[in-house]
């Protein structure tokens, strides 16, 4: 539990001591101090039913399991209680709790108090309420869209405008389907696919699947393709002619290796290490390993773990975020300069976009629903847009000068301008993952799939604006 939880939680209790006193009846009559638990037992979740996002006016559930068979629970918001009668749990030792949310509900996260009974404990868990963006201004685009296969991840273009590459993989460890995809961006048709060769066995023994590929990015100096190997920490290298493979990194190369980008003008190749506070750092053209880029967090007692990363290659800056704290962190790679930017009112940040033209940083955050755009140079918050449910990714497009967010539980991508208004809301489908944008004025993305037939998912996209 964070300290903010702690804290949250004494103000929720103290409010709520002569409720819980009334709810429980005879059981504390004779003291409100009943046997306690070390720690609380069990795991209890709020979300929204079969995972969609929870909005004013619908349906959330609040689930329990693990915990103590006996026990009671007691749910609270603030000093209400959301449970006319506390729930017993029974052997299973889980629970499941139907909730409707009013349409007068404020979004973001709401604290909810488990307070449990026989033995006693209490433990906050936070039920995000979403914002509802209308879907809007199609017309504004020329959009197109094809399947292509399972599991799609990660989209990027060469520089040619000849060949999009993409990224899939299927299910957790061990990975045993996964594809390279290289497809014709007029037709948006598959060309050319690779599948990733077997990876060593886990550390128990077990079979260790393939080197499955998530994320990607062009070198058109050297004609190569890079890829991240997330689930071995590692990255890999092929051939954007015939998808062959160049060079396989070993295990552990690079810490849950989540995004890669290319830095031709340098020679450079940069790999984000999420769970780490650090950038690995590859020559591209000797695909030998450098020096890391070490980014230390501004909080103390908190550790920066890298996220998304975007490139402005020729202004030599390198721009990242963190999923772990409300930071972003620009990187002047010509003096080795790393400077760690504070993001009040994020929560589980996960994509950045850099306009290097005003110096601005755009960072979707998961958890909180938003779109920050911050000035570089100050870290000044200019804006916070409410741009829809989960948002994961962004992309700016530099024509157009339009942010691009792909929001993977609304299912639709918001369009932003740098004044921090929505131009608009585009329904992506199922599941929408990442998006790129050319210089050229199109946005690439991927999706993925529900489940299987879910004629929705794991396509690509591509998105022009009409022309004025």
């Amino acid at each position: 539990m964070t300290i903010q939880s702690r804290h949250s939680l004494r103000a929720l209790l103290g409010a709520s001591a002569l409720t819980l006193a009334t709810l429980a009846g005879p059981a504390l009559a004779d003291t409100l101090f009943t046997k306690p638990l070390v720690e609380f037992a069990g795991d209890v979740s709020a979300g929204g039913v079969d995972r969609a996002p929870v909005v004013k006016g619908g349906k959330a559930v609040i689930e329990g399991e693990e915990l103590l068979p006996g026990q009671t629970v007691t749910l609270l918001r603030g000093n209400q209680a959301l449970n006319a009668e506390p729930i017993t749990i029974g052997e299973d030792g889980k629970f499941s709790f139907p909730l409707d949310i009013d349409a007068e509900a404020e979004t973001g996260l709401q604290p909810i108090v488990v307070v449990t009974e026989n033995p006693a404990s209490a433990q906050v868990v936070e039920l995000k309420i979403s914002p509802e963006v209308p879907v809007a201004g199609a017309e504004k685009y020329t959009i197109a869209s094809e399947p292509v296969v399972r599991g799609l991840y990660q989209v990027r273009l060469n520089a040619a405008g000849d060949a999009l590459f993409v990224t899939s993989a299927v299910g957790r460890p061990p990975v045993k389907e996964s594809k390279l995809v290289k497809i014709d961006p007029q037709t948006l048709k598959i060309v050319a696919e690779a599948t990733p060769g077997a990876a060593p066995a886990r550390p128990d023994g077990s079979d260790g699947g393939l080197f499955a590929v998530y994320g990607v990015d062009v070198d058109d100096a050297n004609g190569n393709v890079w890829v991240t190997n997330t689930r071995q920490d590692t990255a890999a290298v092929y051939k954007q002619s015939d998808l062959s493979l160049v060079k396989q990194f070993e295990p552990g190369a690079v810490p849950h290796a989540r995004d890669v980008v290319v830095d031709e003008a340098n020679g450079r190749a940069y790999v984000a290490a999420t769970g780490a506070p650090e950038i690995k750092v590859f020559d591209s053209k000797t695909l030998e390993p450098l020096d890391p880029i070490v980014i230390k967090s501004g909080i103390r007692g908190e550790e920066f773990s890298t996220m998304a990363l975007d490139i402005d290659e020729a202004g030599g800056k390198l721009v990242t975020v963190s999923i772990a704290t409300p930071e972003a962190a620009l990187v002047d790679l010509k003096s080795g300069e790393v400077k760690v930017i504070p993001l009040p009112g994020v929560k589980a940040a996960s994509g950045v976009a850099y306009d290097p033209q005003d110096g601005l940083i755009f960072v979707a955050s998961q958890a909180t629903d938003n779109l920050l755009i911050v000035k570089a140079e100050t870290g000044e918050v200019l804006h916070d847009v409410p741009v829809g449910a989960g948002p994961l990714n962004v992309a700016f497009e530099p024509k157009g000068r339009l942010a691009y967010v792909a929001n993977r539980g609304a299912g639709t991508i918001t369009v932003v301008n740098p004044q921090g208004e929505i131009v608009a809301n585009l329904d992506a489908g199922s599941l929408p993952n990442q998006l790129r944008a050319d210089q050229n004025g199109n946005v690439w993305a991927v999706n993925k799939s529900k489940g299987e037939n879910d004629e929705a998912g794991d396509r690509i996209w591509r998105i022009t604006p009409v022309a004025e």
